[in-house]
């Protein structure tokens, strides 16, 4: 097993880009290269990046993956508001998706606190 593996944030990011493929099937053939591209590579960056920050050899640098981490989720948070918007996600999907958007920006800042407060 990988350290990355072991972190349950990753694991958290890597359920929420499961949410977002689920989410996004629903949605119309002609945004498969617009919005459904954009929401499923914002989710997946989440988790890609946690692991690929785990492997640096300073905190620093993971630190610095954890704050990109966290800018895909704003960006998919952002980009699930258009999807409602364009009434291509009902409202009881958005405020699921966005509860636990919420937890997962809990924890990825928790994990950046103590990781910048251990170097």
């Amino acid at each position: 097993m990988f350290k990355f593996e072991k972190l349950e944030v990753w694991q958290k990011a890597v359920q929420f880009a499961d949410m977002v493929y689920d989410i996004t099937k629903t949605f119309p053939v002609d945004e498969r290269f617009g919005l459904t591209n954009q929401l499923r590579r914002s989710a997946v960056s989440i988790s890609s990046n946690l692991a690929e920050g785990s492997s640096r050899s300073s905190e620093t640098d993971f630190a610095r993956f954890i704050e990109i981490a966290y800018g895909s989720l704003l960006e998919s948070v952002s980009e699930r508001q258009i999807a409602k918007g364009q009434q291509l996600l009902d409202s009881q999907m958005f405020e699921k998706a966005y509860s636990k958007a919420e937890d997962l920006a809990k924890m990825l800042s928790g994990l950046r606190r103590t990781i910048k407060e251990s170097s």
